[in-house]
């Protein structure tokens, strides 16, 4: 059953939040975020990417970087940009981006719940990334961005969470990207306890975005467990920061593919190799698929729809049968080479917000040689094969929107 808790989370005052929040660390290179953050001082990017506020040449992974962080999160509490609050509260933190409204609870996840598979992953981490939160965090003295995890829809939570979002917002405003955030806080001691006991009774949360964060929790809990000759399990550094959506609401966009060459094929060889496990058809129009098992090719200036073969994957296993992996064995590794796409440095990954526009960009720049569209993987995909314990292709989901950075962090003491 998970555990959840209520904090005391530290985050930016009323007037400050939309200037405050940013866009998650990982959704864009040093060079961006330095752009993004230029002539903005209050800017997240300064504690989640701090590398911006170094010399240009420096080692991101370098202990000045951490270091850094740290400071600059002293600095934004100590000129009054953030503060914590004095009491356990939960929080609501809703998201529209058009038509797309989801809403999820602002919590403390249990590091003993990761560990016991209460809560499901469905990805491998990369141990470099891994080393990088777990340094991040550890110098930080806190989780500053939060783990997005699902659970399937249950009532009685949903009921208590519109409660709470029936009260004035905390904050509301609307990021440049357009996407609109509002923020409740839950104070009542009745409603936290309510919640608390609800997920009590949830079997399982599952990591839709996190990973690493998720485990670099795990581990960071480790180091501060070997530290302290009191440790009870009941430490602040025992949870970490996470926001919990239900399953109903969460959008997943395709992860889109792009290779830098045809594996010393022609483009007539690469087509025909192609033919054997997939219908090839000529399109005049960029291709997005809207089924599975279908997806679009972009190759020397052309768009092709590939509809993959019945004997290309098992329809009754939770991994093979998803479109990240029908490309993969029967494409991406046997045509074109790429037999580990977690380290092959010949693959680009895509996000779906970038639309298929940006494949077309890649290819006829000359960088790429050929692009692939998928059909997104959906939220039940995920939890299926999260049940069933298996791991799905690197790069298989793209959440949106994401997460905004720096509205409330959790502090480990």
């Amino acid at each position: 059953m998970a555990i959840i808790k209520p904090f005391k989370a530290v985050r930016p005052v009323k007037e400050l939040a939309s200037r405050v929040a940013s866009p998650p660390y990982d959704v864009m290179d040093a060079a961006e975020a330095r752009e993004m953050a230029a002539g903005e001082p209050d800017s997240f990017l300064h504690i989640s990417r701090p590398e911006i506020d170094l010399d240009v040449a420096i080692d991101h992974y370098s202990d000045p970087v951490y270091l850094r962080g740290r400071q600059n999160l002293a600095d934004f509490m100590s000129r009054g940009v953030l503060f914590q609050d004095k009491a356990d509260c939960y929080y609501v933190y809703r998201q529209q981006m058009g038509d797309i409204i989801q809403t999820g609870l602002v919590t403390c996840a249990s590091v003993d719940d990761y560990e016991s598979g209460v809560i499901k992953k469905h990805e491998l981490t990369r141990a470099d990334k891994e080393d990088d939160r777990v340094r991040h965090i550890d110098y930080m003295d806190a989780n500053d961005e939060p783990v997005f995890f699902t659970y399937r829809f249950d009532q009685a939570i949903a009921a208590l969470i519109k409660d709470a979002s029936n009260a004035d917002p905390e904050y509301d405003f609307t990021a440049s990207d357009g996407v609109r955030h509002t923020f409740w806080i839950i104070n009542d001691q009745a409603a936290i306890d309510r919640l608390t006991g609800l997920f009590a009774a949830i079997p399982n949360l599952y990591v839709a975005d996190g990973h690493h964060r998720s485990a670099a929790a795990g581990r960071v809990r480790e180091l501060r467990a070997a530290a302290n000759p009191s440790h009870n399990g009941t430490e602040e550094y025992n949870y970490f920061l996470a926001v919990i959506f239900p399953d109903n609401e969460l959008n997943i966009m395709p992860y889109n593919r792009a290779v830098k060459d045809l594996n010393h094929l022609t483009v007539a060889e690469f087509i025909s190799r192609v033919a054997e496990k997939f219908d090839v058809t000529p399109v005049s129009t960029a291709v997005s698929p809207q089924e599975r098992h279908q997806f679009g090719m972009y190759l020397a200036g052309k768009w092709y729809a590939l509809t993959a073969g019945n004997d290309s994957f098992d329809e009754t296993d939770p991994v093979n049968h998803l479109d990240v992996s029908i490309l993969q064995n029967n494409l991406l590794n046997p045509v074109l080479g790429i037999r580990n796409p977690r380290t092959d440095q010949r693959i680009h990954f895509v996000g779906g917000i970038r639309g298929v526009e940006e494949l077309v960009r890649l290819v006829d720049s000359g960088e790429y040689e050929v692009a692939f569209s998928l059909h997104p993987t959906s939220i039940g995909e995920l939890i299926s094969l999260a049940d069933a314990d298996k791991i799905m292709p690197p790069k298989s989901t793209w959440f949106e929107p994401k997460l905004r950075s720096g509205l409330f962090l959790h502090l480990l003491k």
